[in-house]
C-alpha cells in the first residue's frame, strides 16, 4: 500500500468511525451524500485526468505508485470519495453541536459575493495563460455564481462559515504533506509561484471550489429528498 492510498485511508478514518454517533447521526445521511458527491466528484475527476494529461501536475510514484488509471494513481481516486465524506461529515457535526447565527441579511451577503465574483473573474483572465490558476479560480466562481443565484443563505450562515474553516484548516494539513513529500508535482508555468509553505496558492481557490460545490450539491439534494419524503 502506498503513502497516498495511506494517507486518503487516514482521512476517512475517524469521520467513518464516528458515523453513528447518535446526536450526529452520520449514517442517516448516507443517501443524501452519496448522491450529491457524484455530479462533483465526477467533474473534478475529468478536470484531473485531462490536466494531468496536459501537464498541469503529476503525481509521483514514489508515494503514490506505479498503477493508474487514466493517467491517475489509485490514492487520487480515492481522494474524491473520502473528502467529501469528511467534509460532509464536519458540517453534520457542526450542525448537530453548535446553533446556526445568520451573520448577515441576503441583500449584503449578495452584494459582497458579487463583487468577489468579478475580482475572481477578472483575476482570472489576467492570468489565463497560466492554466491551473485560470481554471482553479474559474472553478470558484462557477460555485460562487450557483450559490448565489440559489442558495445565497449559505453563504451567511454560522453552519456553512465553520464548514469552511475547519475543512480549508484539514485541507491545508492534507495538501502540506502531499505538496511537502511531494506525492503531487506542479508545473511551474501552470501557476503563479506563491506558495503557503509548500502548498502552491492556486490550491487553496481549488479546495474552495470543491467544498463550496460539495456543499451545495449537498443541500440541493437534501431539499429534494425532503420533498419526495425520502430522507
Amino acid at each position: 500500500m502506498n503513502t497516498y492510498v495511506v494517507i486518503t485511508l487516514a482521512i476517512i478514518a475517524g469521520p467513518f468511525l464516528l458515523s453513528f454517533d447518535k446526536r450526529v447521526g452520520f449514517h442517516r445521511h448516507w443517501l443524501q451524500l452519496g448522491i450529491s458527491m457524484v455530479p462533483v466528484s465526477a467533474t473534478y475527476l475529468l478536470w484531473d485526468v485531462l490536466v494531468t494529461e496536459q501537464g498541469h501536475w503529476s503525481f509521483n510514484p514514489t508515494y503514490a505508485g506505479s498503477w493508474k488509471l487514466f493517467g491517475l494513481p489509485l490514492g487520487e481516486w480515492l481522494f474524491f470519495l473520502v473528502v467529501p465524506y469528511a467534509c460532509i461529515f464536519i458540517l453534520e457535526v457542526v450542525r448537530a453541536y453548535f446553533p446556526k447565527r445568520t451573520y448577515s441579511d441576503i441583500g449584503r451577503v449578495r452584494t459582497y459575493a458579487g463583487v468577489l465574483l468579478v475580482l475572481l473573474l477578472a483575476t482570472g483572465y489576467l492570468f489565463r495563460d497560466q492554466s491551473y490558476t485560470l481554471l482553479a479560480l474559474l472553478a470558484t466562481s462557477v460555485w460562487l455564481a450557483l450559490t448565489l443565484i440559489a442558495q445565497p443563505g449559505l453563504l451567511g450562515d454560522s453552519h456553512s462559515l465553520w464548514f469552511f474553516l475547519l475543512s480549508i484548516i484539514a485541507f491545508l494539513v492534507v495538501n502540506g504533506i502531499l505538496t511537502g513529500l511531494p506525492v503531487v508535482l506542479y508545473n511551474p508555468e501552470a501557476i503563479w509561484g506563491v506558495r503557503i509553505a509548500s502548498i502552491p496558492l492556486e490550491d487553496l481557490f481549488y479546495n474552495i471550489s470543491l467544498l463550496g460545490l460539495y456543499l451545495f450539491s449537498y443541500e440541493t439534494v437534501g431539499n429534494l429528498l425532503r420533498r419526495k419524503g425520502t430522507r
